[in-house]
């Protein structure tokens, strides 16, 4: 029996073996020969190697002229003359970065112009004297800040209105001078009230909210030579140092006229006593898109339910009562904006100043996004900074931002470029607030080049002299986007902003085919429409129109 299946065996082996063999052997002369198909391109290449000769690249027709969308592949290039309509299709760089085979495209976004929006076709007599500021608040700003000239086009918008006692939402890019749009005003209508009776507690006049604590240094730093030329005393409140430093801080004399503070600062000291709102007359949301996040709006509602927000202008006249106006400033308001904005105030007591830049990509600023793998980011990023560092030697350059979306990602990139010999700082949130304090202000200060941050460093901080921003992590969303790529080209800036973007996921790919969509149909990015924003018709609304 084992014979018998051995046999059995062998001779199906054989069976297996021969037939390929006599299925292509030729049984009789009139049997057809067996096809063998040869692909085209191997025919080619065959053909090629035979003759000697290589086929030519195929020729790609080139526009003269600057260029709004420069691609790796010649044929996806986009005249800065050309115009797509809203139906035309739009020959996308980053259609197929889906593809593995992607990996190593790229293409650039080109500066459409120089200077930034905010300085754009201003009058050459515009002048803050024809803003109705008061001599002594002018007085205050040239001994301050004796650069500032002109007011950029979202002051002169904003100003006017805020002197009106108008309540103010200004949304506009980023860069563009908000920060003052509202605060001289506020020191303005500081100066015109009477100074009521001292409480036990300290109760400031002007109330300044920011999301973070960099930016509330920024902001003191930007109110406190403007107020002490004014006799105004301008305070910090920051979070991350206990109670103790909190009662520190609100316990200085002479008591704050303007404070400066955090969300979880000010309600920790409001419900401890330790500060009080009764006297407040100017109240500010600034980056108000993030502190009316769910992160930030169960405490932003509890401030705002202890001030006593006035109805409309009328409110603001009785000194010995005060009422509070409410400003609310941002670069970007996503979809959905205005129904947390009718939490906060009558949206028709609202005056709405917008810019037609507003949510949409920079024109001053060049933007590249470089299709890579996971394990090519690393490489990228040191040769590009070896590469800054070396313009930087040999002349004038600004310095760099590296953004990563996680604090892990920023330690570990750390000890990578500690390997590589680059000297660096690092900001990330969660940083002991001992070691955050003064990162950022060191970095604007020069002692070192490289920033790697998260988006902490995003909102709101004054980068005028940064030159490069690179995403190593793609931002998880648009707004996160807009908000990195206004670190560079501020008004004020000396050097040309450029943002450098690693796609590496498919979701990183989706927002990137979204961003040059909405370049080369020079439109707003989906989803951040200023329209979110309602505006009833009696409303008064300020479009800037000095943008062309």
């Amino acid at each position: 029996m084992a014979l018998a299946r051995r046999l059995r065996l062998l001779l199906l082996a054989a069976r297996l073996l021969l037939a390929p063999r006599r299925d292509l052997t030729v049984r009789g002369p009139n049997e057809p020969l067996p096809m063998v198909r040869i692909p085209r391109a191997l025919q080619r290449r065959q053909e090629e190697r035979q003759s000697g000769q290589r086929s030519l690249p195929r020729l790609v027709l080139v526009r003269p002229g600057p260029l709004l969308i420069s691609a790796r592949r010649p044929e996806l290039n986009q005249p800065a003359r050309l115009t797509l309509g809203p139906w035309e299709p739009a020959p996308l760089a980053s259609r197929s970065w889906r593809n593995r085979r992607a990996h190593g495209d790229h293409f650039s976004i080109e500066r459409a112009q120089h200077e930034a929006p905010a300085l754009r076709n201003l009058s050459p007599k515009g002048s803050f004297t024809n803003l109705s500021l008061e001599l002594r608040v002018l007085s205050a700003l040239q001994e301050a800040a004796p650069e500032v000239v002109r007011p950029t086009t979202v002051q002169s918008s904003t100003i006017p209105p805020h002197l009106r006692g108008r309540h103010i939402l200004c949304a506009a890019e980023t860069g563009s001078g908000k920060t003052l749009g509202y605060m001289l005003p506020l020191l303005q209508r500081l100066l015109g009230q009477p100074s009521l009776d001292p409480c036990r507690i300290p109760a400031p006049r002007g109330l300044v909210l920011v999301p973070s604590r960099e930016l509330a240094k920024q902001v003191r730093a930007v109110a406190q030579p403007l107020g002490s030329s004014l006799g105004l005393q301008v305070r910090e409140l920051g979070g991350g140092h206990g109670m103790s430093r909190i009662r520190l801080q609100l316990s200085k004399q002479p008591p704050a006229d303007i404070l400066v503070a955090t969300p979880g600062a000010l309600w920790k000291a409001l419900k401890t006593q330790l500060v009080s709102l009764e006297q407040l007359s100017f109240l500010v949301l600034d980056e108000a898109d993030t502190l009316l996040d769910e992160s930030f709006l169960e405490l932003v509602d509890y401030i705002l339910e202890g001030s006593h927000i006035a109805e409309g202008p009328a409110d603001l006249k009785d000194p010995f009562n005060p009422k509070a106006q409410l400003v609310l400033v941002g670069a970007t308001f996503p979809k959905g904006v205005g129904q947390l904005l009718s939490k906060v105030a009558n949206l028709d007591s609202l005056t709405t100043v917008t810019s037609d830049k507003l949510h949409c990509i920079m024109p001053h600023v060049r933007q590249t996004f470089m299709r890579l793998k996971g394990t090519e980011k690393v490489t990228g990023l040191v040769q590009i900074l070896k590469q800054h560092d070396r313009a930087y030697r040999t002349g004038p350059a600004g310095t760099v931002l590296v953004f990563c979306n996680c604090s892990s990602t920023v330690n570990w990139l750390g000890y990578i470029l500690d390997d590589h010999k680059i000297q660096h700082l690092r900001l990330q949130g969660q940083m002991p607030a001992s070691m955050r304090a003064g990162i950022f202000q060191s970095f604007q200060k020069g002692s070192r080049d490289i920033l790697l941050c998260t988006d902490i460093a995003s909102r709101g901080l004054d980068s005028t002299q940064v030159e490069l921003v690179i995403n190593y992590d793609f931002p998880l969303t648009l707004q996160d986007y807009i908000h990195r790529a206004g670190r560079v080209g501020r008004v004020g800036s000396e050097v040309p902003g450029t943002v450098v973007s690693f796609v590496t996921h498919p979701w990183d790919v989706s927002l990137v085919q979204k961003i040059e969509l909405a370049a080369r149909r020079r439109r707003s990015l989906p989803g951040l429409g200023s329209s979110s924003v309602t505006e009833p018709s009696h409303q008064q609304t300020l479009l800037q129109q000095a943008y062309i």
